[in-house]
């Protein structure tokens, strides 16, 4: 198998990349094949099963955000609120602006609380975490797309908006843009034509790095095939206290205030304490456990984050800053690296060297190992949450990221993947053709050529399950 793999890699267009490959035993812990195995390389999206592993390890597959509305007190006899109502976000990654967990319930619950007039705003309160506005080490040009997002702790709708664009009734007309979801806080520009039929599609999107200012341009086709972009929201709990004031008025509660915001650097007279409040409404969302599933399988980002932050807030103390002050005033994204870096070496698993600077692997400052990343494959298997985290990875030819990939391995390799520009990865389990198990991670960073490197990565993979451990020893 090893001179295989060499072979397939040494003799292809992508030698000159830099490739860290480790495979395991799981049944005996053998390192079977180690190329570059302790060296760093940029995971991309295998960030995910550190943050996803300790998670679940940490918190358990049955842990849940609450989101809450508080007021200062009961509303009166005649239903009013006279101040502000605070929705209060913990993280939740799937807080949604319709589903049947999130702000129409929230409204009806008030509704049912005898709710009927808030007098103040609504404030959308996302000072829970600390820590700053995106991962360290994300670049510019990706924070205005959907994958991009900010991990607030008031995070709504993922929080990212739908932007649909196709070709206007004529020629000479403007394209038609459209946003899922009009209102004052978002801004749109249309600055875009209709061409002929035969004209190239060069359609240009940009939302202002710190505003909801969106500005389309460029030229559409004449029948041309409409399209969707996704694009992130900034200041997403002002705009999670927008929706839920709409939602409040579809109830029939009146509000004479302004949609607000608030996060953890407010001035202390401003910072609000829900311990001297009063909750009277509030959703769970789903389990950390559902959450982890949508993580891995449709590589989500914005849950990857959250995930982490979560861990900072609530496990932080695990992984302490040895000097009390920075302790203190340190993010819950920094708390939550610490805490992941904390479980890795309480599970042996190598940590020298390893940089971690964000949960979901956007950052290009993450360096992990190909073989503490096995080794972590290994660990989590001997968890209360070892089925639910398994379960959570792509399978190759049925599901998730994995699904157009090794058709002819489908349903014997569980893994997660990896892209970022120049940088791939796949690391999870592959069953061989007798029925072992082998632990994986296979990284390949600075692939600038035109070749692509996951066919590449496809065959290493498929070596792996046609390997016949019991012939290999005899």
């Amino acid at each position: 198998m090893a001179k295989e793999i060499d072979r397939t890699i040494d003799e292809s267009d992508l030698a000159q990349a830099r490739w860290g490959v480790f495979v395991m035993s799981m049944s005996d812990g053998r390192v079977l094949y180690s190329r570059n195995g302790d060296k760093l390389f940029t995971p991309a999206s295998n960030m995910k099963i550190y943050t996803t592993a300790a998670g679940l390890d940490l918190l358990g597959e049955d842990y849940r955000w609450r989101t809450s509305v508080y007021a200062d007190k009961q509303p009166d006899s005649n239903g009013m609120i006279d101040g502000d109502l605070t929705l209060y976000g913990r993280g939740d990654p799937g807080l949604d602006s319709s589903g049947k967990d999130g702000l129409p319930v929230l409204a009806l619950e008030l509704w049912q609380h005898g709710v009927r007039h808030v007098r103040g705003n609504v404030i959308g309160d996302e000072s829970y975490f600390r820590g700053e506005m995106y991962g360290l080490g994300w670049q510019w040009n990706d924070v205005q797309w959907y994958f991009g997002a900010q991990p607030s702790a008031l995070t709504i709708d993922a929080n990212a908006m739908e932007l649909t664009i196709a070709p206007g009734s004529k020629f000479g007309n403007a394209a038609t843009v459209k946003l899922q979801r009009e209102n004052r806080y978002v801004h749109l520009t249309n600055n875009t034509t209709t061409g002929e039929r035969a004209a190239p599609t060069s359609i240009g999107i940009n939302r202002g790095l710190s505003d909801n200012e969106i500005r389309v341009w460029g030229e559409f086709p004449a029948g041309g095939r409409g399209f969707t972009a996704y694009l992130s929201v900034y200041n997403p709990a002002l705009w999670a206290a927008a929706l839920f004031k709409a939602e409040l008025l579809k109830q029939g509660i009146t509000v004479d205030g302004e949609p607000r915001s608030r996060e953890f650097r407010a001035a202390e007279a401003e910072r609000f304490d829900p311990q001297n409040a009063l909750e009277i409404a509030f959703a769970e969302g789903r389990t950390l456990g559902e959450i982890v599933h949508q993580t891995n399988k449709e590589s989500n980002n914005l849950y990857a984050e959250l995930i982490l932050r979560t861990l900072g807030k609530e496990r932080g103390s695990l992984a302490p800053d040895p000097d009390p002050r920075k302790n203190r005033e340190r993010g819950d994204d920094e708390a939550g690296v610490a805490v992941v870096k904390s479980w890795l070496d309480r599970n042996s698993i190598p940590i020298n060297g390893l940089a971690i600077r964000d949960g979901s692997g956007l950052s290009r400052l993450d360096l992990v190992t190909p073989e503490a990343t096995a080794r972590l494959l290994v660990a989590i298997t001997r968890t209360k949450s070892a089925a639910v985290f398994h379960d959570s990875l792509p399978i190759a030819g049925r599901d998730g990221t994995l699904k157009p990939r090794l058709l002819r391995e489908a349903g014997k390799v569980f893994a997660k993947t990896g892209t970022l520009t120049y940088d791939h990865s796949l690391s999870g389990y592959a069953t061989t053709e007798n029925g072992d198990v082998l632990a994986f991670s296979i990284f390949c960073n600075d692939a600038t050529g035109h070749v692509d490197p996951i066919h590449l990565i496809d065959e290493v993979t498929r070596l792996l399950v046609a390997y016949n451990a019991r012939s290999a020893t005899k």
